[in-house]
Parts: C-alpha cells; structure tokens; sequence
C-alpha cells in the first residue's frame, strides 16, 4: 500500500525531505560539530580523561552561580588573548554557553576555531546540564537539581538515544 500525503495543505511536507543520501551527509556533519549534555555528562563520568576538555564561555557572574564541574572558564570575548594560555590544541574542545537560547557557545566555537582549535558546541548549554540533573559547581560549593521529566528521564541511566 502506498500512502501519499496531499503536500499543498501539509506544512511539514510543503517542502519536500532530502534524499536519503543527503540527510545522512547533513545528519554526520551536525554531529562532528555538536554534542549534548548526556554524551559529555557520560565521557567525563567514565573516569580518566575524556579527550576533551570542556570552556564555558559565559561571564564570571554566569560562571559562579553554577558550572560543569572540571569545565575551564573562558568568557568569549578573552579567547583571543588567553586560549593559548589556557587549552592544548591538540585536545579537542567542548563550548557551552547558558542554553538553547544563547548562541554564545557558538560564538565560542567559531573564535576558537579561528585560532586553530577542533571544537564542538554542547547542544543545551548549563541549562539542560542542570535541567537533565548533572551534578554542577559554583561559587558557593556544589549543586545538583532533579532530573526534569521534559528533558531526562527519571528513572533510567539515560534516554537510550
């Protein structure tokens, strides 16, 4: 049976998807640019070094009310000037900003690659790291909320995708 979809009136389909082909190539890319918060929360709870090190690029007040534990911190606008004193560029690098709606990871990743540096940007920022209930640093000691059901799952070691 072959079912066709009136594509006029469905707005998910008024542009049609990409090849097979080309979804996977646009698919492989995102991911040599982007993880997320439960990739990197594993890699660094797996013990030794991950082969990464983690830059969050917000400001020192953004810094202190909460960060990834072991994370480095490097605001965006100090990359140029202390990235050499700070990172290796033969380890690779893992931005994160506040969250999803900052794109200042990005801004991050984009100067650090400038200079040389592989990079990826953490998907979610220190939003979803607290939200997905990953324990986190800050000028006070540490801190750790619970799991929000709409972005972890509660009772599992991870969502299994």
């Amino acid at each position: 049976m072959t079912i066709t979809a009136n594509t006029d009136a469905n707005p998910v389909l008024r542009v049609a998807p990409a090849a097979p082909a080309e979804a996977a190539a646009y698919f492989r890319a995102s991911l040599v640019f982007h993880a997320d918060v439960s990739d990197v929360a594993a890699a660094l709870a797996a013990g030794g070094h991950p082969g990464f090190v983690v830059v969050d690029s917000r400001s020192t007040e953004a810094w202190d009310q909460g960060h990834v534990p072991g994370a480095v911190h490097l605001p965006t606008a100090l990359i140029p000037e202390q990235a050499e004193q700070l990172l290796d560029k033969d380890v690779p690098v893992v931005t994160y900003c506040w969250g999803p709606g900052c794109n200042g990871a990005t801004r991050a990743a984009l100067a650090l690659a400038e200079l040389g540096y592989r990079v990826k940007e953490m998907l979610g920022g220190f939003e979803y790291w607290a939200r997905e209930g990953f324990a986190f640093e800050t000028w006070q000691g540490p801190g750790q909320r619970a799991a929000d059901p709409l972005t972890a799952p509660v009772d599992a070691e991870d969502c299994g995708c």
